[in-house]
């Protein structure tokens, strides 16, 4: 007979978090409350109006609907599987968990177990549809009698799975069963983990609950009918319980709050998310954690005072003012032993300026997603600022504006001027986001940050050289290469150094400035990261983070929220 020794969870809100957009009435803002009086110590994330009242109406007269939060709760639990009670039972295989013997049975203690109450039908359904435990593979198998669940899915890791990103996969892949069966109440078990430490049990759990609340999540913000998720709860079997899983469970599902809100934030529309709105959205996460936060917000008369050029170079021909956003970050108590800035490239819609995108490839139609860095600092910002670390401060840094054509915008061949004094000869109008990061690192240097990580959605060479998973790296400091890619490994993001060639800065050499702001295209991920580095004090580590390739995931159509979870977790890391 089994019993239930712990129960600890979270439950997270999976759905849209709808926009300060100019033509919506009302917006609910998020607050996390703990509710001690709940069964299992259950933390509740709950929703509460919030009113507010805007003038002037998008473009389209489209706005973001208003959906009511939908919440899954997830609890660890130490439970014999065969006797869990729900509608799902789900179990992550290895193939050597598949493997079976002699006589065509398990010799995995818990499938067999599992065969063995269902009269050995398990074992035949996977035989007949070939399950080997192939990462990937999934059979689910409708039960009539034998155990408490009403389905069995067995779900496949590969050779074995033992990183943050194979664990999240698992997530996702649970919530893909649930979604197919309709599943409310699901549990998630691994045929082998004894083997597993204490701190890899905390972790693995953290991704799997991570993984399915991001794989649950559906962005419907912008469509007349969807479908709601039939999941309400997930219980995470055998990997401990007590209080240090259920502070990683909360971890996960404020890490997920963030990472869900950078995906809305790059999903939604040019039209909606303009530079005003984001610069709303940054204000919004401030007034929400104003114990840790507080908020400035620059218009281009304030841009200009501070010599930005550059930056309002870039912003000139839009209709759409520029707004500099700067969230700042600090402990709610104790001192504060580092201050690291996160700069993010918020250009909310590009369209190459008068060196217009065109042709085949030019993806004029995604430029919403070149505000994906920005998107990545304050997604981190939103999560921080549930976790409140200490010993650290953290600047937040967006030149949020667009990249248009009209008669008041940059020419190519124009001189800009920095904020630093550099002069740039824009010999391409549509190398426009460095020119924007350009015064937001001079102005995260000046807020004394010891450690800076941009992120950018900069260039098209750094996704012909590798591809729409993996994010390149560009640092001269090896200890933060080091720091920066320990917290990629922990949250399953993919990241690859490139080298810093100090020698390819000869081709962005300009005859009548300081500098050109791009070169030619051979290696023109790493020029712009030589562009990137002209204005940033040596004295600072800095690293530079191109996202251009896992921004966007093409077969779904949608953000991946890419960059939340690592810039999260360097932060932890650099806490006290």
């Amino acid at each position: 007979m089994a019993s239930i020794v712990a129960a600890s969870a979270f439950s997270s809100i999976i759905a849209s978090t709808p926009f300060l957009t100019p033509s919506s009435s009302s917006l609910f803002l998020k607050t996390l409350t703990l509710r001690p009086s709940l069964p299992s110590n259950r933390l509740s994330f709950t929703s509460q109006p919030l009113r507010h009242h805007m003038a002037r109406a998008t473009l389209g007269l489209t706005h973001p609907s208003n959906t009511e939060p939908h919440k899954v709760s997830f609890a660890a639990k130490e439970v014999d599987v065969a006797e869990w009670k729900g509608d799902l039972l789900a179990v992550a295989v290895t193939e050597k968990d598949a493997a079976k013997n002699g006589e065509s049975r398990f010799e995995n203690a818990i499938l067999s177990a599992l065969d063995s109450k269902l009269g050995g039908l398990l074992g035949q359904a996977s035989s007949e549809e070939d399950f080997t435990g192939k990462l990937g593979q999934s059979t689910v198998l409708r039960i009539a009698s034998g155990l408490g669940s009403k389905r069995v899915a067995l779900l496949g890791l590969g050779v074995s799975a033992s990183t943050a990103a194979a664990f999240k996969s698992l997530g996702e892949a649970v919530a893909a069963a649930a979604k197919s069966a309709q599943g409310g109440h699901v549990a998630v078990a691994l045929a082998s983990h004894d083997g597993l430490s204490a701190a890899a049990k905390l972790s693995t759990a953290s991704a799997i609950a991570s993984g399915t609340v991001l794989g649950t999540f559906e962005d419907n913000r912008y469509k007349t009918e969807s479908k709601k998720s039939a999941l309400k709860s997930v219980d995470i079997i055998g990997l401990g319980t007590g209080p240090e899983v259920e502070k990683k469970l909360k971890y996960a599902g404020d890490l997920s709050s963030g990472v869900v809100f950078g995906r809305e934030l790059v999903n939604s529309p040019a039209n909606v998310l303009t530079p005003g709105v984001l610069a709303e959205e940054a204000s919004k996460i401030a007034s929400s954690y104003s114990d840790v936060f507080t908020a400035k917000i620059l218009d281009a008369e304030q841009c200009k005072e501070l010599k930005m050029g550059s930056y309002l170079g870039v912003a000139a021909a839009s209709a759409n003012p520029p707004h500099f956003i700067h969230l700042c970050y600090k402990p709610p108590s104790g001192p504060v032993n580092v201050k690291l800035a996160l700069v993010g490239k918020g250009l909310t819609f590009d369209s190459g300026g008068y060196n217009i995108k065109t042709g085949p490839g030019c993806l004029i139609e995604l430029m919403k997603f070149d505000m994906g860095g920005s998107a990545a600092v304050l997604g981190a910002a939103k999560a921080l600022g549930q976790i409140k670390p200490l010993g650290v401060e953290v600047h937040f840094i967006v030149a949020a504006c667009e990249n248009m054509i009209s008669g008041t915008g940059m020419r190519p061949g124009d001189i800009v001027t920095a904020s630093n004094g550099k002069t740039i000869e824009v010999n391409n109008t549509d190398a426009e986001g460095r020119l924007t990061l350009a015064d937001a690192l001079v102005y995260a240097c000046n807020q004394g940050a010891e450690k800076i990580v941009d992120l950018a959605t900069l260039t098209g060479a750094c996704i012909i050289a590798l591809g729409s998973s993996i994010a390149g790296v560009f640092t001269p400091s090896d200890d933060l290469a080091k720091e920066v890619f320990d917290a990629s490994e922990a949250s399953g993001e993919k990241l690859w150094r490139l080298p810093l060639e100090e020698s390819y800065w000869e081709s962005m050499k300009s005859g009548v400035a300081d500098m050109v702001n791009t070169g030619g295209r051979p290696g023109s991920a790493i020029t712009a990261a030589l562009f990137l580095k002209q204005f940033v004090d040596e004295k600072v580590q800095w690293m530079h983070i191109d996202m251009a390739g896992p921004v966007w995931n093409e077969k779904q159509r949608c953000a991946t929220g890419f960059g939340v979870a690592t810039l999260v977790e360097w932060v932890l890391r650099n806490a006290s």
